[in-house]
């Protein structure tokens, strides 16, 4: 597809970037703005997803390069791992990792601090983990052991996406932080929690060696999925085995494959555990930074109590795609009802992966009730404490913390904190099975679902591709939004498009979308963002 007007308004910058997997002779992109990508032919395409498309509007007006972290977010690490314009290669094992970035700015911010090292791996109420400095090799073991990676970003409002992938070990990281009250927490999330989950993956890699190492014989000390059966020997040489030994071996072997068949499908089940756990240890020890950041900032900054984002994680690792989410953010997956999928005449479905955390979800809001017995007002004019309408989310300690709720005067500090956290940073996570049924995964903001229920956007995915295969249909979704949107304003798009940022909200939110294209047809795409 040639570059094409995403949206043509005075004040707006348009970007995109965008990703195909390749073949092992390597298919370039076609698009003008894209970087060539291809493949060695010694690499195979071990994934399963044949693209991404992923496209972003910003509605809020918001400061870029926040100073958090004494600056060393905004100015450091982003700019490193932003790419607006297209994917670009980066060492998957760079000589100093983005953490120790952070790690040396933490330090110098609280020298006069007398702060010890924590563990990296218990409480996420601890002092920052930031604090222990991380070596190269320390965040590049198991699957994040290849030569290099792609990586693209933006920043769209309070919106940012990330999207890394690795065709050289078969996997796709991409991630939604969905900002409130200001974009310094999904800036902390953009700069920080892809290399947090790096390090826990390796840590729960090493974790998994060692305990294989004291597990019975028959299993190697090398983790997951690897066993080995002994050759029958005798002495040095091989023993040649008779008639009857043979009818013995037969059933031996017989039962040693069902046993490596019973201990795969273990091993399999553990390595699925283990990945939703790092994840989800990621997620509590950047919590846990980012809080520890806000305490000493706060002074400067008081307005860094209130100020969180909605996550959502999408990983992508040969037939499993694994979720992480807080907050209202949504990936949704298109599958056929039947199992023949080259069947048009099958209907799509749209089955949501990720739970709703919000004071209309009946289930979070009867467990908040529930958490807070002593609090007779938990929910106020539909909203936790009468502020967020999200029950669950990253930052915002001024709900979850008495003493950052102090920083805050007048109306905007919470009256009758009585019981804290009200709101929860527990994630719902997720594992699913890919299946030859299953046919794209929409990754989007709440934004997109302010205006389409999942039915609707994936019929209009579905309608876009199949009539423009090499489409670009996140893209088509945002400009489906736009008119919907001005036609409830009563106005045209472009109309729409020229109100400026910040008033423009009036009328829609932030919107981030990224479309998966799963299964092994390459069709190139790009991606857009509109800051």
């Amino acid at each position: 597809m040639q570059g094409e007007n995403f949206i043509s308004s005075k004040g707006e910058i348009k970007v995109s970037f965008g990703y195909q997997c390749n073949s092992l002779i390597g298919i370039p992109f076609s698009t003008p703005n894209v970087r060539e990508i291809r493949s060695r032919s010694e690499m195979p395409r071990n994934g399963s997803f044949s693209c991404l498309s992923g496209a972003a509007l910003s509605a809020n007006a918001t400061l870029a390069n926040t100073n958090i972290c004494n600056g060393v977010i905004g100015a450091e690490i982003l700019p490193s791992l932003d790419s607006p314009n297209s994917f670009r290669r980066v060492p998957s094992s760079p000589s100093l990792a983005r953490l120790d970035i952070l790690s040396s700015s933490l330090q110098s911010s609280i020298s006069n601090l007398s702060c010890s090292p924590p563990s990296p791996v218990y409480s996420p109420d601890t002092d920052s983990f930031l604090l222990r400095p991380l070596s190269a090799s320390s965040v590049t073991d198991g699957l994040f052991n290849g030569m290099e990676v792609q990586v693209a970003g933006g920043a769209a409002g309070e919106d940012r996406v990330q999207a890394v992938c690795s065709e050289e070990n078969g996997w796709l990281f991409c991630a939604i932080y969905d900002g409130f009250n200001g974009r310094d927490a999904a800036d902390f999330l953009a700069g920080t929690l892809y290399e947090t989950i790096i390090f826990y993956f390796s840590l729960q890699d090493r974790e998994s060696k060692q305990d294989v190492s004291r597990a019975p014989n028959g299993l190697t000390t090398n983790g997951y999925f690897e066993y080995f059966h002994d050759d029958i020997t005798v002495g040095d040489k091989a023993k040649t085995p008779s008639r009857i030994d043979n009818i013995k071996y037969a059933s031996a072997e017989s039962l040693m494959k069902k046993t490596a068949d019973r201990k795969m499908e273990v091993s399999c089940d553990s390595f699925r555990h283990g990945v939703l756990d790092s994840l989800r240890r990621a997620l509590s020890q950047a919590e846990s930074d980012f809080l520890y950041m806000v305490e000493q900032e706060m002074e400067d900054r008081p307005d860094l109590v209130s100020i969180g984002s909605c996550v959502l994680v999408v990983f992508l690792h040969g037939d499993d795609l694994y979720t992480l989410n807080l907050g209202d953010s949504r990936a949704v997956l298109a599958t056929y009802d039947g199992s023949n999928h080259m069947d048009q005449n099958e209907r799509l479905k749209a089955i949501q992966l990720t739970d709703s955390h919000t004071v209309d979800n009946e289930v979070e809001r009867n467990r908040l009730l529930q958490e807070h017995p002593d609090d007779s007002m938990p929910i106020v004019a539909g909203k936790v404490k009468g502020k967020l309408k999200v029950t669950r989310a990253f930052g915002v300690g001024y709900l979850k913390k008495e003493k950052l709720n102090d920083a805050l005067m007048g109306i905007l500090r919470v009256r009758n904190l009585i019981s804290p956290p009200y709101i929860s940073t527990e994630p719902s996570l997720n594992v699913h099975k890919v299946s030859r049924s299953d046919h794209f995964v929409i990754v989007g903001s709440d934004g997109l679902f302010d205006f389409f229920s999942n039915e609707e956007a994936v019929k209009l995915v579905h309608s876009y591709i199949s009539s423009n295969p090499y489409g670009d249909p996140a893209k088509f979704l945002v400009e489906q939004l736009l008119i919907k949107a001005a036609q409830s304003a009563g106005f045209s798009k472009e109309e729409l498009m020229n109100i400026p940022a910040g008033r423009r909200r009036k009328y829609h939110d932030d919107v981030t979308v990224i479309v998966i294209i799963l299964g092994t047809n390459h069709r190139t795409s790009k991606a857009s963002t509109c800051v």
